[in-house]
């Protein structure tokens, strides 16, 4: 162990654990990315996760939190000190008259719904997976598919954050909004959240059926119910076919009734669909069959096919990820949505002026020798209407209106990188752009953080003017934040660089930092 980490535990007789793991390698869920710690820790209290904090601050150390990693990029990656919240993960307190639960910030999504099933409460909304911890979740704007929600953060009532220098501290519109308004999206890059106040709401079942069609009929309901027509509501468009799954939900009293079973749609068809992608790495032009081929065999090749299931609300908003992936999600205005897809499908489809879907894309990049996966995933939510005090400064969604995202999903099959990756990302980015777009941040995007300063100006400034307040030092930055989020100047007294990430094969990204070496750093501490 570095001779100063074990000179300052010396000075402390606190009885307080310190319990580093060594050799441990961390990996992001789609093995993207992975980095190798010095340091991995699973603190089990409050104390514990404080001393970590103080022991990194004294010893030039940066810090950086994880959950599951279901980002797909390096946003968890360390070569320092790096914490996971597994084990600090009760719920403290559940008030049955009002919902309002208390819980540990390491609880993942799906015991958090288990141990609120158990008192008949429910999260009124959740997104397609329940892996992640609820800290995680509401730290990279997670979200659902409803225009009666907004983002995640909108039922925290309030948190506690650790901060840099080892002090807990709480916030919530009312007190310290500045914090709570930077901490309900802080990207890791505040401190370690490690208590939440969340508001949840009875148990509901829903009903919900799922329609494949064409995506001309999806978009000429676009301003009429395509949205209204349930409390939830979510499209899979597929490009090649020009075809759209409709998933609709709403809540009911009826019994619970599973989704029909086909021989196709378990094992057999996973494999399937992945070895033909992995297929596809090679011979990438038979992209668009496979696109038929797989989602007729599972949805229905005729038109209007319909599938439909009664379920609790935490199994029926849940979808299965199915392989590594690569993921690229932006938030548009919700009314600029059939004009972002017919423009995409006029790209990618290189569709004639003769074409009756034919639109002027001027996307400036070809689409030549392009071939990409299915679906792109469409969902919604609508956030206007919280109150200014609430709003996470680095809020992606529409302030004035509902919100439109787009996700552009590039499978790895068996952890390979899709050809065509870069230059689909590259035009779809584009024109997310082109039309008032900002990037969701737990996914892939390449946008530049001038683009991104530029998307939310002041906000930005103010997220940064908190975030400075109580980390001067960056024991909470690296190298991805410095990229997206912190614009220039110089590099904080803790925070860590890049210093040589490299490419294993086509497989992952092998993430290296350093903390440069501050002068006499020893004799100043």
């Amino acid at each position: 162990m570095d001779p100063l980490i074990v000179s300052e535990l010396s000075k402390s007789n606190d009885g307080i654990p310190f319990k580093p793991q060594l050799h441990h390698v961390h990996s992001t869920w789609a093995k993207t990315f992975l980095s190798r710690p010095d340091f991995y820790f699973q603190p089990e209290t409050l104390p514990e996760i404080e001393k970590i904090v103080k022991l990194a601050h004294r010893c030039h150390r940066r810090i950086t939190i994880t959950g599951c990693g279901h980002s797909p990029s390096s946003i968890t990656c360390t070569s320092s000190w790096l914490v996971n919240l597994d084990k600090y993960n009760r719920i403290l307190s559940l008030d049955e008259n009002t919902g309002i639960v208390v819980m540990q910030a390491g609880i993942r999504l799906y015991q958090l719904c288990d141990e609120l099933a158990k008192h008949g409460f429910a999260m009124p909304n959740l997104g397609s997976i329940n892996e992640q911890s609820i800290a995680g979740a509401i730290s990279t704007g997670t979200h659902g598919s409803s225009l009666r929600h907004g983002i995640m953060s909108e039922n925290i009532l309030s948190l506690r954050i650790t901060t840099a220098d080892g002090a807990t501290r709480f916030c919530s519109p009312s007190e310290d909004p500045e914090l709570f308004r930077a901490a309900t999206l802080s990207l890791g890059a505040l401190g370690i959240i490690t208590e939440i106040t969340f508001k949840a709401v009875p148990e509901f079942i829903l009903n919900w059926q799922q329609v494949i069609d064409t995506d001309s009929k999806m978009l000429s309901a676009w301003n009429k119910d395509l949205w209204t027509r349930a409390e939830f509501v979510r499209v899979w468009w597929y490009p090649y076919t020009r075809r759209a799954v409709v998933w609709s939900a709403e809540k009911t009293d009826q019994p619970p009734k599973d989704p029909p079973r086909s021989y196709y749609g378990g094992t057999l068809g996973y494999y399937i669909y992945h070895n033909l992608l992995y297929v596809a790495q090679y011979i990438p032009s038979i992209l668009p069959w496979v696109e038929w081929f797989v989602f007729g065999m599972e949805f229905g090749f005729s038109n209007g096919s319909k599938t439909q299931a009664i379920q609790p609300s935490r199994q029926a908003l849940l979808m299965n990820c199915l392989y590594s992936q690569y993921v690229n999600e932006w938030a548009i205005p919700l009314h600029k949505g059939p004009e972002a897809l017919r423009r995409l499908s006029s790209w990618l489809n290189q569709l004639p002026p003769t074409d009756p879907d034919y639109v002027p894309h001027n996307i400036p990049f070809s689409a030549k020798d392009v071939w990409v996966h299915a679906p792109v995933e469409v969902r919604v939510s609508d956030g206007s209407s919280v109150t200014p005090n609430s709003r996470p400064y680095l809020d992606p969604t529409i302030e004035d209106g509902p919100t439109l995202y787009l996700n552009a999903t590039l499978y790895r099959p068996y952890h390979h990188d899709p050809p065509s990756r870069f230059r689909y990302y590259e035009a779809f980015e584009w024109l997310m752009r082109d039309l008032g777009g900002r990037p969701h941040w737990a996914k892939n995007f390449e946008t530049t953080g001038e683009d991104i300063e530029n998307m939310y100006r002041s906000k930005i400034l103010e997220w940064r003017k908190v975030r400075e307040t109580v980390d001067p030092d960056g024991v909470f930055v690296g190298p991805w934040h410095r990229r997206n989020v912190l614009g220039g100047g110089n590099t904080f007294l803790h925070e860590e660089i890049d210093a040589g990430s490299t490419k294993i094969s086509n497989t992952a990204v092998l993430f290296r930092g350093a903390i440069p070496i501050v002068h006499d750093f020893a004799e100043d501490e």
